[in-house]
This record gives structure tokens, sequence and C-alpha cells, in this order.
């Protein structure tokens, strides 16, 4: 069964602003997977995804010298995970000019926070296509720059208290497994289940396997702690 065309947006020749010289990789950037036979943004996300993290690990190692690595790995947690970068998403209204069918439209795909997640590495990634590392590095440092410049806090995710819950009390580790995969290629849903062996499980979904993780530790912690995540 084919696809209903997509909804016709203009792409803009600036957005978040940066001013791309190729409206062709911008395009690509906007172009949401569910539109079948075109390209679309995934490879760009994937580029941008490691752009992001040499830009941030080399600002966070310029602007705390004397943090160590477990502390430097938690504030890049904290500043490249995706609620961070969907926030940032929203905020830079990165998704208003994302096109995809008008289907994935009426799920309300444009909303989810995987998605905006996804575009703001896409676009990333496009502007290091187009105009090299120094100008995604400048874009990325334009718009982290609250977050670094406030002292974004060391975060510790809830797989990292999870783990040290363990570690302090010398049980087995927690173990992750997929349990169930639902929703088309292009919008995946994952359910995932974590286990500590003689301490308990839980399962939770979202969008991307690492996202279900995150909220499958979350649930296995308020358990395993009363609601007081990552107390020893």
């Amino acid at each position: 069964m084919s696809k209903k065309p997509a909804k016709s947006i203009a792409v803009p020749q600036e957005i978040a602003g940066y001013k791309f010289s190729s409206l062709t990789l911008l395009d690509e950037a906007l172009t949401h997977p569910s539109l079948s036979g075109t390209y679309n943004y995934q490879r760009l996300e994937f580029l941008g995804d490691r752009v992001l993290g040499l830009a941030i690990s080399t600002w966070l190692l310029e602007e705390f010298p004397r943090d160590a690595e477990g502390q430097l790995n938690r504030r890049f947690t904290a500043l490249v995970r995706k609620e961070t970068l969907a926030e940032l998403s929203r905020k830079l209204k990165l998704v208003d000019h994302l096109k995809l069918t008008p289907g994935a439209e009426a799920e309300g795909t444009r909303d989810k926070e995987a998605i905006q997640s996804d575009v703001c590495e896409s676009i990333i990634g496009a502007i290091y296509l187009d105009a090299g590392f120094e100008a995604a590095n400048q874009f990325i440092r334009r718009h982290w720059k609250d977050l670094i410049g406030a002292g974004v806090r060391a975060h510790k995710d809830s797989k990292t208290q999870l783990q040290e819950w363990c570690q302090a009390r010398a049980t087995s580790m927690p173990k992750y497994d997929v349990v169930d995969r639902t929703g088309p290629d292009h919008d995946p849903i994952f359910t995932i289940e974590v286990v500590v062996e003689g301490k308990g499980r839980a399962q939770a979904s979202g969008a991307a396997k690492r996202i279900a993780e995150q909220a499958a530790a979350e649930a296995l912690l308020t358990q395993l702690t009363g609601g007081q995540s990552g107390s020893k």
C-alpha cells in the first residue's frame, strides 16, 4: 500500500541562526524516515551525534580542567542525552519544518521527544557537511552555552545509579534484555526488562533502546529504594 504524499513545507535557508549554503543538506536533515523512497535525516543524525560528542567533550576539557574522567562523563551525559537535545530542539523550533507523511503527523510524531532529539543531531550533521567542524562547533557552543555556563549538574542517569546501588551491596550487575519490539521500522517502540538477580526486575518501553533501558532502570531503582532513587 503506497503512502500518502508528504505535507508540503517550505524549507528555510536559515535555521536556528545558521544560514545554509546547501539547501539540499538542510532538506535532508528535515526529512522524516516515514517518507518512503526518499533520503531522510537518519544518516545526518548518525553524523551529528558524533560531531556533537566531539564538540562537547573538547569543551568540557576546557571548562573543567580539574574534573576527573568520571565527573566529565556525567557532565557529558547530561549535555548530550535525548531529553536535553529534545528541549533545545523545541526551543529552537527545529521540527517546525520537518517533512513527514500525514499518517506520521496524525500519530503525533513531530511532538515525540525522540524525533525532536534526532532532528537536533541531524541539523548538526548537516552544518558539519555544509561548512565543516568549526561551523558546527560554533553552533553547538552558541546553543549549549547556557547549559554549560550555568554549571550543568553532574547528572547520574538511572542506569549509573542502579549499577552503583548494586556495587555498594556486592550484588550481581543489572542485565538488560529486549523483550518486545512494536511499531513500524521508522518509529519503533522497544520494551526492555532489567534484572538484578535475587533483588528484582522491571520493564519499561521507549522509542529507543537506551531510553527504555533508562526508564526500566529507574523503575527498578524505585522498587529497590522505596522511591529514593540512588539511595545507598
